[in-house]
């Protein structure tokens, strides 16, 4: 294992330290906690509060600021937050308006997300929760009853971030939530695995020539191993398989995210993108939107995964489009 860090064990604090003080103009963290809030205070309105197992970056914390995320809860690598943790959060987040609880659909996260939005209702805090599950690669897997929640996430934080900023009330965006969730749809593939510090070797074993489809990003197994194929072979079977979720029309609108797992340059990113802008030409869909970039990854894995949501009205589009100031939007 090579890494630049220091202690194993310390890999958390330390990270979220150096992070703080990139971004200190934009947020900063409570103390003694893995919580991450924004400075910007947008009183009277809702706050959203998201998190998870960290080893995920920028996720969750670089979509903390203003017009996303009020709050970011960054577990220790590959583990869910504690509920105490999570309730700190929410606390810090409330603005009056009530919190929106976004939940990657993993069995600790919303285990532990549900006990904390018991503690907040206690407190007479206003809270909803909502889970995402974009994952189509498999149904059930390590850690996940149930299709597991990835990519997706970060359309989930842009447009209920624009939603709640608009001034709309919890039970809107919650409604907005409902009606997004289902149209997001996002499939991966590993080209090398994940190495967590404190374990020092990889999570699983790929062969030199070999890659995964529908690895999580956790290192989970995915639904098939064979040689490595050239960007646009995978890209093929990428759309292919979102293809028969999505059950996509000719002309239907869509946006699109491409990201990488870690350890992909951007070089490799790009190539993939025009792979599948030229597929999805193929398809007659109709892309009013698309982001290219690391959001949502698993350490050092090589490896990249591809989501489409499907765009229904003009307000998705708008809220994608709308301004914010975080870390990692750019």
């Amino acid at each position: 294992m090579k890494k630049i860090m220091n202690d194993p064990s310390n890999v958390l604090d330390e990270m979220l330290k150096g992070f703080t003080y990139a971004y200190e103009h934009l947020l900063q963290r409570i103390d003694g906690t893995g919580v991450i809030y924004r400075h910007f205070v947008d009183k009277g309105k809702v706050a959203l509060v998201s998190g998870g197992g960290s080893g995920h970056e920028p996720s969750h914390a670089g979509f903390v600021g203003q017009g996303m995320l009020s709050a970011a809860v960054c577990g220790e690598i590959f583990t869910s937050p504690t509920p105490d943790q999570i309730f700190e959060a929410i606390k810090k987040a409330d603005q009056g308006a009530g919190v929106l609880l976004i939940v990657k659909n993993y069995s600790g996260d919303v285990m532990n997300f549900e006990m904390a939005q018991e503690l907040a209702e206690m407190e007479g805090i206003q809270i909803k929760t909502l889970i995402i599950d974009d994952d189509i690669a498999v149904e059930d897997s390590t850690y996940t009853a149930g299709k597991r929640g990835v990519a997706g996430t970060i359309f989930v934080h842009k447009i209920l971030g624009a939603a709640a900023a608009t001034g709309l009330s919890i039970e809107e965006i919650k409604k907005i939530g409902d009606r997004l969730v289902p149209h997001i749809k996002t499939i991966g593939v590993a080209i090398s695995p994940a190495t967590v510090p404190e374990v020092g070797k990889p999570g699983f074993l790929l062969g030199e020539d070999e890659m995964e489809y529908g690895v999580g990003i956790h290192g989970e197994p995915g639904y098939r191993r064979e040689k490595i194929k050239t960007s646009n072979e995978i890209a093929k079977e990428l759309v292919t398989q979102l293809k028969a979720a999505c059950q996509w029309e000719k002309g239907q609108h869509y946006a699109v995210l491409v990201n990488g797992l870690g350890a992909t340059p951007l070089m490799e990113q790009y190539i993939f993108m025009n792979d599948v802008q030229n597929l999805l030409k193929e398809e007659g869909l109709i892309v009013d939107f698309k982001k290219v970039g690391s959001f949502m990854t698993s350490i050092d894995m090589e490896g990249i995964s591809l989501t489409l949501l499907k765009l229904v009205d003009d307000e998705g589009n708008h809220y994608l489009q709308f301004p914010v100031v975080t870390p990692a939007w750019g």
